[in-house]
């Protein structure tokens, strides 16, 4: 399947990177959370890749265009020859597509149509998160269904505080609202092209046109308790980045662990 990658935005919560690169190019370890992501589906056999450039798009399309395989892959270097013992991206296709630095996901994913109106299926990722959910069971739940859109609901990460108040603004209650208690969107998506005929233009997709297949019985959920986690703050890259240093990335679903030792697992 065809994979829709919304990395346009000009990530505000995350200025201490996003003000000198985009957003998705803010690295986990020694490569972007949008690489991650990207391999993530590729693990799952899904290579082919359309990017909704928007914000610093030279800087994510000369990424790829001087890609370094050596910088993730092993290799041997003798009389000047580079021999690599592994490829990340040799065999994806990507596809840039510049769909403007202000427009909101709705209308980038309006402006690829023509690149996923023909396919049966297609996936779609606010490229900003990461998770160890196996994505056959929600491509398997869109299919067994007629729903238009199907994504993950996950628990979020941190717990809240939600405060009661009476009209005249006195507190009467605050209350812990555990994981347990709610559940957002993960990002990641499964979509039928269907989808276009809810949205109009200048809409949010998760305003308007979510409201609409709601409400037409269009919308199915994967209900997900395993690891998710966005990369909206600061915060949450240092929390990142300090599992990558353990060797602790449940979202690199390629690679398995056995007995502590980590080895490359299969491609799906």
């Amino acid at each position: 399947m065809k994979v829709v990658l919304f990395c346009g935005g000009l990530g505000m919560r995350l200025r201490e990177y996003s003000d000198a690169i985009p957003k998705p190019m803010v690295p986990i370890g020694n490569r972007p959370v949008l690489w991650h992501v990207m391999k993530y589906y590729a693990s799952f056999g899904h290579k082919d890749f359309i990017l909704c450039l928007g914000h610093q798009a030279p800087a994510i399309k000369k990424y790829f265009v001087d890609y370094d395989e050596t910088v993730s892959n092993d290799f041997v270097l003798q009389g000047g020859d580079l021999k690599l013992l592994g490829s990340d991206i040799h065999d994806w296709t990507i596809t840039f597509v510049d769909t403007g630095v202000d427009t909101n996901i709705g209308g980038r994913l309006r402006k690829v149509r023509k690149y996923v109106e023909n396919e049966e299926m297609f996936l779609a990722n606010y490229a900003d998160g990461l998770t160890d959910f196996q994505l056959p069971r929600l491509i398997d739940r869109v299919e067994d269904t007629d729903a238009a859109l199907g994504f993950i609901a996950v628990k979020p990460p941190y717990s809240f505080h939600v405060v009661d108040t009476d009209q005249a603004g006195s507190v009467t209650a605050v209350r812990d609202l555990s994981r347990a208690d709610l559940r957002i969107n993960g990002g990641y998506f499964v979509m039928r092209p269907e989808v276009f005929d809810y949205m109009r233009k200048g809409e949010e997709l998760v305003n308007e046109p979510f409201q609409r297949m709601i409400e037409a019985g269009k919308v199915a959920a994967e209900l997900y308790d395993g690891f998710w986690m966005s990369m909206d703050t600061f915060k949450e890259k240092q929390r990142l980045d300090e599992m990558f240093s353990r060797d602790e990335t449940p979202w690199q679903v390629w690679r398995k662990r056995h007995a502590g030792s980590v080895e490359e697992a299969p491609s799906s």
